[in-house]
């Protein structure tokens, strides 16, 4: 059987030994200080229905605070897995705790977070904290790490909260169903990390609805619901005409994607290379999880949040070209990705190897043997192993049913 394998690490000793940034942030000693919001709040998930809801924000003023939460655009601009590991040590987490359903009453750390949260532009703030943060960071396979923490004691706002329209149209709209709004939102062109964080803060949605969802699931939630409602765009689309290799890479993680023309359906395999960020074993581990037209009825419990931002990736490609096709995604994490920096990398590594040229064949065979032969190039890795598990590719051998009416 096929499953996940993750291996905790201490990261933290890894951002230590990469340079003066994280030397500066680990010299701050101080309870109070002015800085500037990217804007950015993160809501953690340990305590639910309690939550850790934090202001983060480098520890002074700065005009070019977005660039400490801006993934796609680290993607653009090719950054490394220092530079954004470094951005992200520098950001303090100013946090405090309310109740999940505390957004539908006023509470006055909250009431900031929310105007931090849904302004458009990096925010001035003062912040008093109980104490000095505590210097750690915190990783996981889906957020952006955080940096160092400390308890809230007083923040203010020092600055003119600027909110876009159709934000304000949707924080505005108690009626609109909170999926009915991030759709609304990025066909307007809003990025992913700024529908997550409008949802995570609870200002989406039905007014007996509203509350704080965790950052960690507000990302593969608001990935999921894109993702279902370009699906729905794609049954109007005719199939691809022809069989294609999608290939590409972004910070050590080389995506497959082996499209079929046949309807929508979307299997991932994620490997996971000895050294890579979540395996410290000697052996690749493989994951995987699927789904056909008809969706999933369950979690990707086995690749998790990067099963719904690779899928948002391939998808954006089908709507844009207004096709559709049957999806085999392989991903493999290799050592180069020693840092979990959250699923905005897997989401934007099959940005880019959709945007990269294609190799075209006439057969499925031919497609599936090209593949192998590439992996075994690479990574010296037999694709057999894993492709007789493919539920995707059981089902095109199967005979359909307007064969028996030919």
């Amino acid at each position: 059987m096929i499953m996940e394998f993750i291996q905790k690490r201490d990261f933290s000793k890894l951002i230590a030994q990469s340079g003066a940034m994280f030397q500066i942030i680990k010299e701050f000693k101080k309870e109070d200080f002015f800085g500037t919001s990217p804007p950015s709040v993160f809501v953690g998930s340990k305590l639910y229905p309690e939550a850790n809801v934090g202001i983060l924000s480098p520890p002074s003023e700065t005009e070019e605070a977005w660039v400490y939460d801006s993934p796609n655009y680290w993607s653009k601009e090719n950054y490394s897995i220092r530079q954004i590991a470094l951005l992200r040590a520098n950001l303090i987490n100013s946090r405090f705790q309310v109740n999940i359903k505390d957004v539908r009453k006023q509470e006055k750390f909250l009431d900031a977070a929310k105007e931090i949260g849904i302004a458009s532009k990096p925010v001035d703030i003062e912040v008093k904290l109980t104490r000095a943060p505590y210097i750690k960071m915190d990783f996981d396979n889906v957020t952006t790490p955080s940096g160092p923490k400390g308890n809230l004691k007083n923040v203010k706002i020092v600055d003119n909260i600027k909110v876009e329209n159709k934000v304000e149209k949707v924080v505005s709209d108690t009626d609109l169903k909170a999926n009915e709004a991030l759709n609304y939102l990025y066909e307007a062109g809003f990025d992913e990390n700024t529908l997550t964080k409008l949802l995570s803060i609870g200002v989406l949605g039905l007014k007996k609805n509203r509350k704080l969802v965790p950052t960690k699931w507000s990302i593969t939630a608001t990935d999921d619901t894109l993702g279902k409602n370009l699906i729905n765009n794609l049954q109007d689309y005719q199939m691809i005409n022809e069989y294609r290799l999608y290939t590409g890479s972004y910070l050590g993680n080389y995506y497959y994607i082996l499209m079929f023309p046949e309807i929508w359906q979307y299997e991932l395999f994620e490997g996971y290379l000895p050294g890579s960020a979540w395996n410290y074993s000697k052996d690749i581990k493989f994951a995987t999880d699927s789904e056909t037209l008809f969706g999933r009825k369950t979690y990707a419990h086995n690749t998790v949040g990067g099963y719904y931002s690779s899928r948002l990736g391939v998808l954006e490609h089908l709507d844009k070209i207004k096709k559709q096709a049957s999806c085999l995604v392989i991903r493999f994490e290799t050592p180069e990705y020693n840092m979990p920096l959250g699923v905005f990398v897997v989401r934007n590594a099959a940005r880019k190897t959709m945007n990269n040229n294609y190799l075209t064949f006439n057969t499925k065979e031919e497609l599936i043997n090209k593949t192998k032969e590439l992996i075994k190039l690479i990574f010296n890795y037999d694709l057999d192993n894993i492709l007789k598990e493919s539920k995707l590719l059981r089902s095109l051998t199967q005979k359909k049913l307007s064969s028996f009416f030919n």
